[in-house]
């Protein structure tokens, strides 16, 4: 222990995971601590059904109906992964997808007036969706081709549209789209989390609606993956990477001091040794008074015996339900997955709900999305805190990573972890200097 490392990095979370391996591959000598003996953090996935059952402090063992414990694997954070996304990019570069399997999840569906219906996300489902009527249908077709053709290096694609000054408000003026076509574009194409983007310039959601389209084209269903035996996979995957390139890993060791002379971290002790340090990375949980509450989301996992109502009986789907639907001002998510995934017993489903926490009475708030899952046979409620820090590291070299959100993507995470990469070299992530790095360490079998 009493060595020296470019970069400490304490907690197993997907985050901390992934810039543990990118650390790895630039060269700096990586050491990688977590308090748990399982990898994950808070986005790791439970197994057997037993430990869920502890974790929740739910009384007695699962019934003999949930099937075998150790079928089971119960993300506590669910997620999707956008088929064409910024991590599914960074697991392609990395080749850590040689340690994976993904299944496209079967359906992406909207919620409104009480009911729920596919997403479209093309031309031709515009035209046969039941969400809107004939003349609406042919507006929402005009503005997916503006979309699609939509290009900032060519002028004649933006039909006078200036694409760092337009609000996305007057884009949907300009093709007079409805209130219910605004929501579900803005919430389930554009997967935003409220309507502050609606005064914002339009370039970042005509992006994210292409990034929608285009994951959707990879694979046709949904533009959504998702990795067998569940997300604690994904840590596990890019901690593998980092070891390749000569990370040290450290499970169940238990964090005593993390030290800092003169503003600046130099270390982190562990019992009664110090690694020494010029870098820390770590989750909101190993210092939180370095960080501020900015928030909490209700997660509620429920298992099912059956598919949900009108999702044509998917083993695996997406629902949102827009915050103007049910009077809020988040979207709440629902995400479905089943032992199609090797995640739960066969002939189980598990369906997980989670939105940003807006009253004293969280569990109501969900009540649309409980509601769309009944019967429910046993349900697994979570409220956590949301944190995000408050030292930027400058100063201190201690990086410290922003809680998970509500979303069912993993985009804002990529985001973050592209901001603590920034903040620690000086310079943007860049994709294809992984690649490059990639190639000068193994050469031709790294293809």
């Amino acid at each position: 222990m009493n060595e020296e490392y470019d970069v400490i990095v304490l907690g197993t979370g997907l985050t901390e995971c992934i810039l543990s391996g990118i650390m790895s591959v630039k060269g700096k000598k990586v050491l990688h601590m977590d308090r748990n003996s399982y990898y994950g953090a808070e986005s790791a996935s439970i197994t057997p059904l037993e430990d869920l059952y502890k974790r929740f402090n739910i009384p007695g063992s699962p019934p003999d109906s949930m099937g075998k414990s150790r079928d089971w694997n119960v993300d506590l954070i669910p997620k999707f992964l956008m088929a064409n996304g910024q991590l599914v990019r960074m697991l392609l570069i990395t080749q850590v997808t040689r340690y994976l399997e993904f299944k496209v999840v079967e359906g992406s569906y909207v919620y409104k007036g009480g009911k729920i219906y596919k997403v479209p996300s093309t031309e031709t489902e515009a035209m046969t969706s039941l969400l809107m009527g004939l003349f609406e249908k042919r507006r929402f077709r005009k503005f997916l081709l503006f979309i699609s053709n939509f290009d900032v290096n060519d002028p004649k694609t933006m039909d006078g549209v200036d694409p760092n000054k337009t609000s996305m408000k007057a884009i949907f003026q300009k093709f007079s789209l409805s209130q219910d076509v605004i929501d579900f574009t803005g919430h389930s194409l554009a997967l935003y989390r409220t309507d502050d983007y609606l005064e914002q310039p339009c370039i970042d959601t005509i992006n994210r609606i292409k990034l929608y389209s285009e994951s959707l084209a990879k694979y046709g269903k949904s533009p959504y993956l998702y990795p067998l035996y569940g997300l604690g996979e994904l840590p596990q995957g890019f901690a593998r990477l980092s070891a390749i390139y000569g990370g040290t890993y450290m499970l169940k060791k238990p964090i005593e001091e993390i030290v800092v002379e003169n503003g600046k971290v130099v270390g982190v002790k562990s019992e009664g040794e110090i690694a020494r340090c010029k870098q820390l990375i770590c989750d909101p949980s190993y210092l939180i008074e370095r960080t501020s509450k900015v928030g909490q989301v209700i997660r509620v996992i429920c298992i099912l015996n059956h598919t949900i109502s009108n999702t044509s009986d998917n083993n695996s789907c997406q629902i949102i339900i827009p915050q103007n639907q049910v009077n809020r001002k988040h979207d709440i998510y629902v995400c479905m997955i089943s032992s199609a995934h090797n995640v739960a017993a066969q002939g189980k489903y598990t369906a997980i709900i989670s939105t940003t926490v807006e009253t004293n009475d969280p569990e109501n708030e969900i009540k649309p999305a409980l509601d769309l899952l009944k019967p429910i046979e046993q349900k697994f409620v979570s409220i956590t805190d949301q944190y995000e820090p408050t030292d930027m590291g400058t100063d201190s070299q201690i990086f410290i990573s922003r809680s998970y959100d509500a979303t069912t993507h993993f985009e804002t995470t990529c985001d973050d972890i592209k901001d603590i990469y920034r903040r620690m070299t000086g310079s943007d992530f860049d994709f294809a200097e992984m690649e490059r790095r990639k190639q000068d360490i193994f050469g031709d079998a790294a293809e």
